[in-house]
């Protein structure tokens, strides 16, 4: 495969917006929903395709409008794969959920925030500085409820209707934080174990800056996990990082990007506290 995956002609070079969807590779499309990216995984054209994380808060009609522009009208999903179960990786999950009548997988240690069962812990306000830091208390912590909808991940590394792809635990982030991993061609879906942007600096984030950047530190309590589960991803050497915050990156940047970050991880990641 070619270093860089990447189909220029789709791919924003310096900047996304909100509603403004991309195509990274045939088979795999970023659609940003305010601060995040959720991802449709499948070929439009053979109409059967998966959905990765579940954006903020009332984005469900922005979804299910994207997703029937791309796979046809009323072509619900084979399932949705949740990274984690943050706010804005969940936002509209219970709504599409029930809309397309289809099951949710996650990690066994996110089902609790997933079933009404546990809280988050607070963010961190003082971590990096920064409005967005400052702005964190203001984040839902509190657990969603799927009920039947949701089931835990094989535990053979199988991902439910993507037998190309595998995934991984990354924890740090969040308890059972996963990324997802595709051999053949080394694409990663990364979540949040590291993003493309400094999400903790307003600037960079409404300016999309690419900067390989540790987990948002506000809402990342392992920091021990966290820097391992960056250190897994690296080994696969990944030809592209498509993350839940931030622009696609690949080849030779994204691997420096990832080097630079493990060797300086407590400067590059890590809250000074």
């Amino acid at each position: 495969m070619a270093d860089n995956p990447l189909h220029d002609k789709h791919l924003p070079l310096t900047s996304i917006k909100s509603g403004k969807g991309y195509e990274v590779l045939p088979e795999v499309y970023c659609y940003p929903v305010q601060i995040v990216n959720v991802y449709f995984v499948g070929l439009p054209s053979q109409g059967e395709w998966v959905l990765v994380d579940a954006g903020m808060p009332r984005c469900e009609d922005d979804i299910i409008r994207e997703a029937a522009d791309r796979f046809g009208e009323g072509v619900a999903p084979r399932a949705i794969i949740l990274t984690h179960g943050h706010f804005d990786h969940v936002g509209a999950v219970v709504e599409l959920a029930q809309h397309w009548d289809v099951p949710v997988y996650a990690h066994p240690l996110e089902l609790p925030y997933l079933t009404g069962q546990a809280h988050y812990p607070p963010p961190d306000k003082q971590a990096g500085g920064g409005i967005i830091p400052s702005m964190s208390g203001l984040f839902p912590t509190q657990p969603i409820d799927l009920g039947h909808h949701v089931h835990p991940l094989p535990e053979d590394g199988q991902v439910p209707s993507l037998p190309d792809w595998r995934w991984l635990h990354t924890p740090g982030h969040a308890p059972g934080h996963v990324s997802l991993f595709r051999d053949e061609d080394r694409a990663l879906l990364a979540g949040d174990a590291f993003v493309t942007v400094k999400q903790e600096s307003l600037y960079q984030v409404l300016t999309q800056h690419r900067e390989i950047s540790g987990p948002p530190r506000y809402f990342t309590p392992d920091w021990a996990a966290a820097r391992r589960s960056v250190e897994i991803l690296a080994e696969l050497a990944p030809s592209v990082a498509m993350t839940g915050h931030g622009l696609t990156m690949s080849g030779e940047s994204l691997r420096d990007g990832l080097r630079r970050l493990l060797n300086n991880f407590e400067e590059r990641a890590m809250p000074d506290h």
